[in-house]
């Protein structure tokens, strides 16, 4: 085994060490800890990438060098460590964007807390990602649930205390049916490693043995998943705790800690299960319905918003939505088009919750949208990163949405029948509604304030602030030109993912 190849174990063992020292180290220390934390898991990470490139195939690292049931297991390929550099890339601009309000927002004494917890997320989602054991996957789950829910409730405000309670009940009862799940399925395969699995379910499903149970694992398993990401109809959680968040808890909480989710059931149907089982118990109609419903309530609810990151917050269940349609179409196509739009919604998404409080912030700490009228003129950096965002959830060609919904109309008509039909529907109906809300505020943003002419100055806004914008804005460009290359990479990384 080459040096590199230790990188899946450096990433989360680094996380987890920097939680311990940030828990410690003066505030101001713990905040750049944090941020080059980030910085480190997106370079090494990096390097692992173009390795795999050449390397080819998936390998698996043994925890302390000792095989299962002893030893714990990680896995590689191409796939994970690509995701893992575009969200350490995400983390690091998010907290170098909210770097400054964190300071403001929260009790400088719990700033140290703040760092802990985002420390935890990222080594929660290195740890989905590489994990080889679900047992594993469930404990980095409650980690993550619990660091959530403490950025949520960093505020120490009325509104994010509510909106942190509601955030941890909701997610823990998705945790514990995810538990529920994993004990059924140890009890009918006797294996928590996933390939042991994979083995056993395959061996089951040809006997047509445990028909019923393995149906209700995987019932169990979705609905978890699909509560903690905010599937509608479990997603009356969401918008309280994304818009009463620190702008970097929101950009996090909006990209790594619901995709990391996305991704476990990703990796769960299929190098678990198997999609051919999940298509034959019916699970992906379930999906698609529900996916398609959550792409237009979500983006009905956003148009109804009166604030602007309760807006940003709506149109994520409608973004989710989106990715479990894409998955409910039970074709590798739809697969690549939800892992796909994982990135795309990750790194726009949280882009435009930075530049929301920045605008906010410009317009004297505002929530309405109505009150972002002339916000270019207070603010042409974050009003720039806002109108590329929101030009990228509706689906501006050229930009990286755009690929996903095109992805998603092509495996509908691969799919047939009435899911052709009702995904084409749900895109151009989402669509319609995306263009009437975002580009509606963008263009508020360009119209001076004549009643107020004061509020047209430019207002300064802080240079680290200014740096996660350009840099979300850059890695939003990156993903829109240089898709083909990316795409391909997930292609080949789902194709070595079994």
């Amino acid at each position: 085994m080459q040096f590199v190849q230790n990188v899946p174990f450096f990433s989360i063992m680094l996380c987890m060490v920097s939680g311990i020292f940030s828990a410690m180290l003066p505030s101001r220390v713990a905040k750049w800890v944090t941020a080059g934390l980030a910085a480190a898991v997106a370079a090494l990470n990096l390097w692992l990438t173009l390795f795999m490139w050449g390397y080819g195939e998936s390998y698996v690292y043994w925890m302390g060098h000792f095989p299962a049931p002893w030893g714990n297991e990680l896995r590689a390929g191409v796939l994970e460590p690509t995701l893992a550099v575009v969200f350490s890339l995400i983390m690091l601009l998010s907290v170098l964007g909210g770097m400054r309000k964190l300071t403001e927002q929260v009790d400088r004494k719990k700033v140290n807390i703040v760092c802990v917890m985002l420390d935890l997320v990222l080594a929660a989602m290195m740890s989905m990602l590489y994990t080889n054991d679900l047992f594993t996957a469930y404990v980095f789950i409650e980690i993550n649930t619990l660091a959530a829910a403490g950025l949520v409730m960093m505020r120490q405000h009325g509104r994010a205390l509510v909106a942190g309670v509601r955030y941890m009940m909701m997610n823990l009862l998705g945790s514990s049916l995810f538990l529920i799940g994993i004990v059924i399925l140890y009890t009918i395969t006797g294996h928590l490693l996933m390939v042991n699995i994979h083995e056993s379910v395959v061996a089951l499903a040809a006997s047509g043995q445990y028909h019923v149970p393995l149906t209700v694992v995987v019932s169990l398993i979705s609905v978890g998943l699909a509560m903690k990401c905010a599937l509608f109809p479990f997603d009356k959680w969401l918008p309280a705790a994304y818009s009463n968040s620190t702008p970097s808890g929101s950009a996090m909480l909006s990209s790594i800690v619901s995709k990391g989710y996305i991704f476990l059931l990703i990796k769960v149907y299929v190098r678990v299960i198997g999609f051919d089982v999940i298509r034959s118990l019916g699970i992906c109609d379930v999906l698609f319905v529900f996916g398609a419903i959550g792409m237009i309530a979500g983006s009905v609810n956003a148009m109804r918003a009166k604030t602007t990151r309760m807006m940003v917050a709506y149109s994520s269940v409608a973004q989710i939505g989106y990715i479990f349609a894409a998955l409910g179409l039970g074709n590798e196509l739809g697969i690549l088009c939800a892992l796909w739009h994982t990135l795309a919604h990750s790194a726009t998404k949280s882009m435009l919750f930075i530049s929301a409080h920045t605008l906010d912030h410009a317009s004297g700490d505002t929530h309405l949208r109505k009150d972002l009228r002339g916000g270019f003129y207070r603010s042409p950096l974050a009003a720039a990163a806002f109108t590329l965002g929101a030009a990228n959830l509706v689906g501006v060609p050229m930009l990286s949405v755009f690929i996903t919904k095109v992805t998603m109309a092509q495996a509908a008509v691969m799919t047939g029948g009435r899911h052709t039909v009702i995904a084409l529907c749900a895109l151009a109906i989402s669509t319609l509604l995306n263009a009437y809300y975002f580009l509606g505020t963008t263009m508020q943003l360009y119209i001076p304030d004549h009643e107020h002419p004061e509020r047209n100055a430019r207002v300064k806004i802080n240079v680290y602030a200014a740096i996660g914008l350009v840099g979300f804005i850059a890695l939003n460009l990156t993903l829109s030109f240089c898709a083909q290359g990316i795409f391909g990479a997930l292609l080949d990384g789902l194709t070595r993912f079994a």
